[in-house]
């Protein structure tokens, strides 16, 4: 298939066209590159650009004519949207609606829109079905709710078949040490182990350790990025298979449907990487759940999706191997013998030590 991707250039963006291209989809990438990067995209073609930029999208999408579009891109760290929540109107619904008035006037007749178990603000009920009510706590969570009634309501009026994944906790890398997560004020429970196992945080801090769960901290679904990447592609077959009868519109939730504490996390980064980091508890910060898992048996029955790496120190190890990589400014060495075309980019000093090295 023809598959236009926004955001490919991101963190699961690109472990997702890693997959599209081994499978052998035609794809190309819209992306303004504001936090994803160039080195990212093992496959396909790239269009720099920007979503708000409406005729440059037109523009793309009837040249490329694509069969499917899955859409990444979006701005998604919690606390920048209690900051700053007008970036995230514009960015995850004034931009998805231009996207879906592009993609209905193309007629393009699948979609894929990435979303968030932060749709469901905090649930009261675990594990969480994709029919619990949506009680987001915070602009991030409502930006993205509000996109997928967009995406739903656009999609009936115009015939797009579609399938909304909401993500829990995305973490890991590419288990061969392609690609990973390379956004620097990453929030993620995970990163900021690894980022303390390394010395760059003098202590991790753990918010609450007095919850009503087996050893007092929050418990959370971590799903493996190519696991989850590997949900797109299921979803996209489901929506081409020609024996599904009907227009297709669902949403499905995606993670593991068990979950790990904060504690499980803590001291799995401490065996993976040999290292006792110090740990600052602090008071519970407000609106986190004690307790949220996926039930994620729709995505499964509907499209057979089978998660290959759902252990937890196998998404630690591989995230461990991937920020051992990482320097500012440089490429993995993977990465530049998959794209040759990109060795222009990577700087003149010292460039054989930085490209064995690895970086963002």
């Amino acid at each position: 298939m023809r598959v236009l991707v926004t955001g490919g250039a991101g963190y699961i963006g690109s472990h997702t066209i890693d997959l599209l291209g081994k499978q052998g989809h035609e794809i190309l990438t819209y992306d303004n590159l504001s936090t994803g990067n160039e080195w990212a995209l093992l496959y396909g073609d790239l269009v720099e650009g920007d979503l708000k930029d409406v005729d440059m999208l037109r523009r793309t999408l009837k040249d490329f004519s694509p069969e499917a579009i899955l859409h990444f891109a979006a701005s998604i760290v919690v606390s920048e949207s209690v900051k700053n929540p007008l970036l995230y109107y514009r960015n995850n619904v004034v931009n998805t609606i231009n996207l879906m008035k592009a993609t209905a006037r193309q007629k393009v007749p699948n979609f894929i829109y990435s979303s968030t178990a932060a749709v469901y603000g905090v649930p009261d009920q675990s594990p969480v079905p994709e029919t619990a009510a949506l009680s987001p706590i915070n602009p991030y969570g409502w930006s993205k709710m509000m996109a997928e009634r967009i995406v739903f309501d656009i999609s009936a009026q115009a015939g797009i078949q579609h399938v909304v994944l909401r993500y829990f906790n995305v973490a890991g890398a590419d288990p061969e040490g392609r690609l990973g997560q390379s956004c620097r004020n990453s929030t993620h429970l995970i990163r900021r182990a690894l980022r303390a196992a390394m010395g760059e945080l003098k202590k991790l801090p753990i918010y609450g350790t007095d919850y009503n769960t087996p050893d007092g901290t929050c418990v959370r679904d971590y799903v493996h990025v190519s696991d989850l990447a590997s949900a797109h592609l299921c979803a996209l077959d489901y929506l081409a298979c020609d024996s599904v009868p009907g227009i297709r519109h669902h949403v499905m939730n995606c993670g593991y449907g068990h979950g790990f504490s904060v504690w499980d996390v803590v001291a799995m980064v401490k065996k993976v990487t040999g290292t006792d980091f110090e740990i600052e508890v602090k008071p519970r910060r407000p609106g986190d759940a004690p307790n949220v898992v996926s039930d994620s048996s729709r995505l499964q029955q509907l499209t057979g999706w089978k998660p290959q790496y759902d252990d937890l120190e196998m998404l630690v190890r591989t995230a461990w191997e991937w920020e051992k990589k990482e320097r500012p400014a440089s490429v993995p060495l993977a990465v530049v013998e998959a794209r040759p075309e990109i060795k222009s980019q990577v700087p003149e000093i010292g460039k054989s030590v930085a490209l064995a090295m690895g970086g963002d």
